[in-house]
């Protein structure tokens, strides 16, 4: 019998920390550096999306060409599809669904990645030109949540389409490429921002003020009216054609003209506009290009409109992902709500990641961290879970298990603490179907900004943790 005061032998207790206690140590080291190179690669090819796709309309345009060169070919309701066949569902241009049937088809559900392709950034008013002291502008209508001050004297790029008079579309991108010019919002010096700078960071810059610079020559004329304003549209109508009327058909976007980059004297991390939630959108697209017969039918979504509810036909909070599922189920012979009854998601959007300079609104414990691998969250919502879909503790164990069996790294953890705010994301409306879902992502510093962070390691494990959870056996 050991005596009362005789101390645990350090090895015992190294083997009890490692048996009973959570592992907390920078993910890096606990993969090797061939993993890292992996990470590294795989990121490569994320980059290169970011640069290619920064709005909804690009990311699926970009979606539906890597697709086909992959196989897939256009979704056929009524038609019989065999294990292995591939094939999407473009919603609109706005959103878009890739299925591989699998071995079992439908018959034991349907196995779910949904990630969304909206980011903030500023739309223009349906009568954005205007002219003022010598200068003409855009006026905008931001999307999303963003901090208004952060777009700023920042450069920015235009995209998107126009529907013109006649019905004909132009697809625009402006501001990307070496030599083509960019756009900013200005902002007050600070030798004239006293007022400015006494205003709490939520009213320093107003939403409409958030104004963008198209010009500031005139057209050569004897009037002097609108003359600027006129050149600014003269040079649209040489270039696409367009009237000032053409505005009212349009989807203009005024996204960050940034690129991506590596960040870190590492090159750990990339810094990009856009992550949310593009960063979760390429593991999942690139999750279902690089399945071949699962046992379950796999299927990735790509929703629009997450970032302002997930309302409208490309949002989530409508129909089409039930509509495709119940296509499918009916040319199996079977009823949509039993598929959806059986089915199973992965609600892939970011999470919070803990930052070191605003350590006072994370809760340590319970926080998720660069380099810990994909990010999953039981819950999101704000405050008191109000707006969330919790996951049964159920359906964790067997994501948990899932990754674990292979070699998925991985970490839990909530927005922050718990009355400092909050977030959502899609789960809540494929929850609505009966469906089992959680939310799992890449944590990302700056969210919402202009230029957020992440980190390689947890955009390739967020990438192996969706293949894992498509590949599985069960």
């Amino acid at each position: 019998m050991a005596k009362k005061n005789e101390k645990t032998d350090s090895d015992d207790v190294k083997k009890l920390k490692e048996k009973l206690l959570v592992r907390r140590e920078n993910g890096c080291l606990q993969v090797s550096d061939d993993k890292l190179k992996t990470a590294d690669k795989y990121c490569e090819g994320y980059k290169a999306f970011l640069n290619t796709a920064k709005t909804e309309r690009e990311v699926v345009a970009y979606a539906v060409a890597q697709a086909e060169k992959a196989g897939f070919v256009p979704f056929e309701a009524g038609r019989p599809y065999r294990p292995g066949d591939r094939v999407y569902s473009n919603n609109r241009g706005k959103a878009l669904i890739l299925a591989v049937i699998g071995e079992d088809g439908c018959r034991g559900g349907v196995r779910i990645a949904a990630a969304h392709i909206d980011s903030p950034r500023l739309d223009l008013k349906p009568h954005p030109l205007y002219e003022k002291d010598g200068m003409s502008l855009f006026k905008t209508h931001y999307y999303g949540g963003i901090k208004k001050y952060q777009w700023t004297t920042i450069p920015l790029s235009m995209h998107g389409r126009v529907v013109l008079k006649d019905g004909s579309c132009v697809d625009l991108t402006l501001g990307e490429k070496e030599g083509e010019p960019q756009f900013c919002v200005t902002d007050l010096l600070p030798h004239l921002a006293d007022e400015q700078m006494r205003k709490t960071l939520n009213k320093g810059v107003e939403g409409e003020n958030l104004n963008i610079v198209t010009g500031s020559r005139p057209v050569r004329a004897d009037s002097d009216d609108s003359l600027v304003r006129l050149n600014a549209m003269k040079i649209l109508h040489d270039q696409y054609g367009m009237t000032e009327e053409d505005f009212v058909s349009a989807d203009l976007e005024f996204v960050p003209a940034f690129r991506a980059v590596d960040v870190g004297f590492d090159r750990s991390m990339i810094g990009a506009y856009g992550h949310d939630d593009r960063v979760c959108a390429y593991p999942a697209l690139t999750a279902v290009l690089n399945a071949r017969k699962p046992k379950n039918t796999v299927v990735t979504v790509l929703a629009d409109r997450e970032e302002i509810g997930s309302v409208g036909n490309t949002g989530l909070n409508s129909q089409f992902l039930h509509y495709f599922v119940a296509d499918l189920a009916q040319a199996e012979g079977l009823e949509a709500r039993h598929v959806l009854s059986r089915s199973k998601c992965l609600s892939a959007d970011v999470t919070a990641a803990y930052d070191p300079t605003y350590s006072d609104v994370y809760e340590p414990n319970n926080s998720c961290y660069v380099n810990g691998g994909v990010g999953v969250a039981k819950y999101t919502g704000g405050r008191g879970k109000s707006g969330t879909s919790e996951a049964s503790a159920e359906f964790v164990s067997e994501v948990r298990r899932l990754f674990e069996k292979n070699g998925v790294l991985w970490q839990i953890g909530e927005m922050g603490k718990v009355d400092a705010g909050g977030g959502g994301t899609v789960a809540l409306y494929i929850a609505s179907l009966n469906v089992d879902v959680i939310d799992i992502g890449v944590p990302v510093l700056s969210m919402h900004s202009p230029f957020e962070l992440v980190s390689k390691l947890d955009v390739y494990m967020t990438y192996k943790g969706i293949q894992a959870f498509y590949e599985t056996k069960e």
